[in-house]
């Protein structure tokens, strides 16, 4: 199994922390967010590590086995282009890991054990998290609507109230090797100019490819968890405690 830690973007909300180094390498409880993923991910026995960094990428700290890929279009990309460009590693299951998230251990060896082709980690306590980072969860988080087997049929669309949110995305997805050449195939068949939940192809957010999958058949099966994560997305966020 190899991880794909996504962090080219800059960090823009996160300024001043962010004008010497990218978001990744900012610093929660004394260490940098990225070295937190490490050592879960080698916790876990994932040792086959890529980082696809962007801006002010030559600013990481990077341990001997992890491969750096570049997405040099970071300025005016986003997440689904930054996974995309690192698709030569696609031969293996594949785990894909926002860099801006802490998580515990429990939460990604949950993942990895789940069986399902396409699994993606929810938090069912969002809103105590949410409560914590901000005055009005509800403007901030997304939809996230599950059938009774715990597929995802809803996600990241703009909320009407709390009951479309039955968890919440958290940044973690598990591919397996099975399932990328089809993931592939989709990507590659997509209207390049068409809009994409009011974004253009190469700005897509990660929840809208998701979106995409689910309405052309994928299963996308919810990994339910219960805290224990943290979204580093503003000076306020390093301040809170998971």
């Amino acid at each position: 199994m190899k991880a794909i830690i996504l962090a080219a973007g800059q960090g823009l909300r996160l300024r001043p922390l962010t004008n010497d180094k990218p978001k990744c390498m900012v610093n929660y409880n004394g260490f940098p967010i990225i070295r937190h993923q490490f050592n879960v991910l080698m916790e876990c026995g994932i040792h086959d590590i890529f980082f696809v960094g962007g801006y002010k990428a030559d600013k990481v700290d990077l341990e001997k086995n992890v491969h750096c890929i570049i997405n040099n279009e970071y300025a005016t990309t986003n997440m689904v282009y930054t996974l995309f460009c690192a698709k030569e590693e696609f031969n293996d299951d594949l785990l894909i890991i926002y860099g801006d998230i802490i998580f515990k251990k429990n939460i990604l060896s949950a993942l990895i054990k789940s069986p399902e082709d396409i699994a993606v980690t929810v938090d069912k306590d969002w809103y105590d998290l949410w409560k914590k980072r901000m005055d009005d969860p509800l403007k901030d988080a997304e939809t996230l609507k599950l059938d009774s087997n715990g597929y995802i049929y809803e996600i990241g669309k703009k909320p009407k109230s709390y009951d479309d949110i039955q968890g919440q995305y958290m940044g973690l997805i598990k591919f397996s090797k099975n399932i990328l050449p089809q993931v592939l195939n989709l990507y590659n068949e997509l209207d390049r100019t068409a809009l994409y939940d009011g974004k253009d192809f190469n700005n897509m957010y990660m929840t809208s490819f998701l979106q995409l999958l689910i309405d052309h058949s994928f299963n996308v099966k919810a990994v339910e968890i219960n805290g224990g994560w943290l979204e580093i997305d503003s000076i306020n966020d390093l301040k809170v405690k998971i």
